[in-house]
């Protein structure tokens, strides 16, 4: 049985031998590549908008493919952050010998952190700070791994021994109230404290700094100066502080907006510390 005319024409529509259909389809495609071409390479080199630049950085990201192609960039070794070593039997900041000879040494830290070990000038209060903390500090300082012109020359001079002192000294002094004392039960902790920010790829504050856990190493904050607090958030998100440990606090607060850091440095001023 012979295939009737109509179906002859179904088959010969459909096939490369039909200019229209050979036309039409590689019209479609020419203008689908123009436009990709347009609109995913020339227009993201082409203008310095950020929003472009931002939307290009995005879909490369999730790509996985390059932001920039054929430009050559040379990867630093890495920098080590700190060259402390943290133990946690290092420093007994029950020994009354140690803590006396601390509080000696303290004297010329009164100006800034304050007789007691709190502070009045909006610099951290020290008193009841974990002594592993003040220690890495003041290590840090000494190496130049933190920076700052005023702790650097104090601190220029001190030995092993007299750190350590210093160390128990401030963990063996009860801890400060809080500054803003929060109204009825408290207030409840900001989403950045108490959530962090998943799709970011922020850790909750908490998760650090309590209540939720503590690292090694990681400050008590609770009840620091608002404007310290907001401060060195500020400079852990511009990399201008850069002795965090493996960069943990880098890539969190550069990745928060200023509300989120004015938010939780106010949370964490306003709770008592006891």
């Amino acid at each position: 049985m012979k295939p009737s005319s109509d179906n002859r024409k179904e088959e010969a529509l459909f096939t490369l031998r039909n200019s229209w259909l050979r036309n039409t389809v590689g019209g479609l495609i020419a203008i689908t590549v123009v436009s990709i071409a347009i609109a995913f390479l020339w227009l993201p080199s082409a203008q310095s908008n950020d929003a472009i630049t931002s939307l290009w950085r995005s879909i490369c990201g999730a790509a996985g493919v390059p932001f920039k192609w054929g430009a050559s960039h040379t990867i630093a070794p890495p920098v080590r952050s700190s060259d402390v070593v943290l133990d946690a039997n290092l420093i007994d900041s029950q020994d009354p010998r140690a803590v006396g000879r601390g509080a000696t040494l303290a004297q010329r830290c009164t100006m800034c952190h304050g007789a007691q070990g709190i502070s009045n000038a909006d610099s951290p209060n020290l008193a009841g700070q974990y002594p592993m903390v003040v220690y890495k500090q003041l290590h840090d300082y000494q190496s130049g791994k933190r920076e700052n012109v005023v702790m650097q020359a104090m601190v220029r001079d001190l030995s092993e021994a007299q750190i350590r002192d210093l160390a128990a000294y401030y963990a063996y002094l009860p801890k400060p109230p809080a500054r803003f004392p929060t109204p009825g039960t408290g207030a409840a902790a900001p989403l950045i404290v108490s959530a962090g920010a998943p799709v970011r790829n922020i850790a909750p504050c908490a998760s650090c700094h309590g209540p939720m856990g503590r690292s090694t190493g990681a400050p008590w904050i609770q009840g620091m100066p608002e404007v310290y607090l907001r401060d060195q958030l500020i400079a852990f998100r511009s990399g201008a502080r850069h002795n965090d440990v493996n960069e943990q606090m880098r890539n969190v607060a550069r990745q928060m907006t200023d509300e989120e850091i004015q938010a939780a440095s106010k949370y964490y001023a306003s709770l008592p510390q006891n």
